[in-house]
């Protein structure tokens, strides 16, 4: 789930680049083509990624993956509606007319890399919110959609990865969700580098933050989330 503050998707270095990478880890990855603000607000965005998750378990067989090892990943925003599924999720509903729908939407695991955790002050990226709620939106939905008041242990492992000189959206967005994990006794891991700018994606030009991948890879190998590791 690419970033860009749910007023466009950056498809190219926190989409296409990502989910090459992870190819080449051997990991099924394709990336979401949330619908974004101003034409469209929430709960369309947080429905594309709880559908995006159905869809892939629904046709899990048909593409060869494992039903119960389906994760998401996001970055800045698309962090933000990474943790939205991983928090606001449901078993499906066994009526429904569409066979998709009947599906679970929980991920297994989630990887959310600088992302918007937050959307109450003073951690609230405001143009994502903007974007995400309209210019005036009511308290009731930046309480719901702040996900770390909504962390349970029922929340799937999570990975986090941010930077501490963020010119954008403050770090204290994962820490805030990672302290809300460890609470809730939820597995998870987290990576604050010293410095770096927002936006990096696998950062291939940066000495130190291009080594953040390679943590992931470590941290999916540790779960058997890569083939034959």
């Amino acid at each position: 789930m690419p970033g860009g503050g749910y007023s466009l998707v950056a498809l190219n270095h926190e989409g296409r680049q990502i989910a090459n990478w992870l190819n080449a880890l051997g990991v099924s990855a394709s990336d979401l083509r949330y619908r974004i603000g101003p034409r469209y607000h929430h709960p369309i965005e947080l429905g594309d990624a709880q559908r995006s998750v159905r869809l892939v378990r629904f046709r899990a067989t048909q593409y060869g993956l494992d039903p119960r090892r389906i994760g998401v990943m996001g970055f800045s925003a698309g962090g933000h509606l990474a943790s939205s599924v991983s928090t606001h999720f449901d078993s499906g509903n066994p009526i429904a007319l569409d066979p998709v729908d009947r599906i679970d939407c929980r991920p297994d695991f989630a990887i959310l890399d600088y992302a918007v955790i937050s959307l109450q002050a003073p951690l609230a990226h405001r143009s994502s919110l903007v974007s995400l709620l309209g210019k005036r939106p009511d308290p009731s939905p930046l309480r719901d959609l702040s996900n770390e008041v909504h962390v349970t242990t029922q929340t799937p492992p999570i990975f986090l990865f941010a930077t501490g000189k963020e010119n954008s959206v403050p770090p204290e967005n994962s820490l805030l969700y990672f302290e809300a994990l460890g609470k809730a006794k939820v597995q998870a891991e987290i990576h604050i580098f010293g410095r770096g700018p927002h936006g990096v994606g696998l950062a291939l030009h940066d000495r130190a933050l291009s080594k953040w991948p390679e943590l992931l890879r470590n941290w999916m190998a540790a779960r058997a989330l890569l083939p034959n590791e």
